[in-house]
């Protein structure tokens, strides 16, 4: 069962096996996406089972008559999703930092469309914006990684758009100083 369209229309008759596929195959693009978010490996694990069980609660929602963009449009959804349950995880945690490194195994699994040069950047700048304070690493990874706009941030975060500007505006200071430090040791 490869088409998406049928593994979709059967998820939402609750058919085990196609859930096992979608899950199988999406796992690891849900598990980048939260992991942005929340950075202890195995609480990104249960946020993203969280997603799933979401995902899968709500698929008969997902409307599957636009076959030529369909993965695109279910990525989409699906991404939506994930942030939600990150962002859902970060209040939990009163958006404490999360310890704890990505094991080497996910990285294994980059985008296969990536340089090897490129995959080395993708895990360094993980690996910075990382070290940027939680809220200005949610609204930094919100806005510049996920594309959503500043009010959608404000909606999500209980922030005004204000405080989502400015802290995407010091995320990125503290971003070049990073990179600029990087390449000052580097020299």
């Amino acid at each position: 069962m490869d088409n998406l369209r049928e593994i979709i229309e059967a998820c939402s008759k609750n058919h085990s096996a196609s859930q096992k596929v979608l899950y199988e195959r999406y796992y690891g693009y849900a598990l980048k996406i939260v992991f942005r978010y929340v950075y202890r490996y195995e609480k990104a694990v249960d946020a993203v089972n969280d997603g799933f069980v979401k995902l899968f609660r709500n698929i008969d929602r997902f409307v599957t008559d636009d076959y030529e963009h369909l993965e695109q449009r279910f990525m989409g959804w699906m991404k939506k999703i994930m942030i939600n349950v990150a962002i859902d995880e970060l209040r939990r945690t009163s958006m404490l930092v999360e310890i704890g490194g990505i094991p080497e195994h996910i990285w294994e699994t980059a985008d296969k469309t990536l340089s090897p040069d490129q995959a080395l950047l993708y895990k360094e700048l993980v690996s910075l914006v990382k070290q940027l304070p939680p809220a200005y690493r949610a609204v930094f990874n919100m806005v510049v990684i996920d594309g959503l706009s500043h009010h959608e941030v404000a909606g999500l975060l209980d922030i005004s758009v204000g405080t989502s500007k400015s802290n995407l505006s010091r995320a990125r200071v503290l971003l070049q100083k990073h990179i600029k430090d990087l390449e000052a040791s580097a020299i």
